[in-house]
């Protein structure tokens, strides 16, 4: 078991002592755009959820405003008649 433990530590040693990994000419720049992107893509969608949820609420006050929902239907019974 230790022979295992020493060969992970000698490798590990070699990475540590090695020089650092060639990075592609374009990659920092490439990131950079990438996550414009995802902010761009997240700003509409927020943007476009709060529309959403905008056009949902007006449109509940229309139909509120229209059809009172608070108010009692009126008895499907009529009033007995008197008086004939």
């Amino acid at each position: 078991m230790s022979g295992t433990a020493d060969h992970k530590q000698d490798q590990v040693r070699r990475l540590m002592e090695s020089p650092y990994p060639v990075v592609p000419a374009g990659l920092a720049a490439g990131a950079a755009a990438r996550g414009d992107r995802m902010l761009r893509r997240r700003r509409v969608l927020r943007r476009f959820g709060w529309a959403v949820l905008f056009a949902a609420a007006v449109a509940f006050t229309v139909w509120a405003s229209l059809t009172h929902p608070w108010a009692t239907p009126p008895a499907g019974v009529s009033p007995p008649l008197e008086g004939w």
